[in-house]
């Protein structure tokens, strides 16, 4: 079996060091665009760091996969193209959506289909 995948090994071991016992990382991308640092993945929830506050704080939220309402792949394309052309996807957890935008639609796509999975497993 293969490790997590990461791009950036600062990013993962900062993931890493907030694991719960027995929790797994999956993945931990980079993202680029304002506002978001990184997103990591584990088998119990997803991590993103928002850079986004005043003064040049920023926040590491976890998101429970069972919070997530929905994901969704953002593209300001028409249907017509590639499911993921883009490389960006949505989180929605209540009324907030996260917003990650990634260099590359295959990491887009690995992180979507992670997501989509945790969330439709039943309970």
């Amino acid at each position: 079996m293969s490790g997590p995948t990461y791009d950036r090994k600062e990013q993962f071991q900062q993931i890493q060091s907030g694991l719960l016992p027995g929790e797994q990382i999956i993945a931990v991308y980079d993202a680029v665009g304002a506002g978001t640092g990184f997103i990591g993945l584990t088998d119990r929830r997803v991590i993103i760091q928002d850079r986004s506050f005043v003064g040049k704080r920023y926040a590491i939220t976890s998101i429970p996969y069972s919070k997530i309402t929905s994901v969704s792949v953002v593209s300001n394309k028409s249907w017509g193209g590639s499911f993921f052309s883009t490389g960006s996807i949505a989180v929605h957890v209540g009324a907030h959506t996260y917003e990650v935008e990634f260099r590359g639609a295959d990491k887009s796509h690995h992180v979507h289909n992670v997501i989509l999975h945790q969330i439709s497993r039943p309970n």
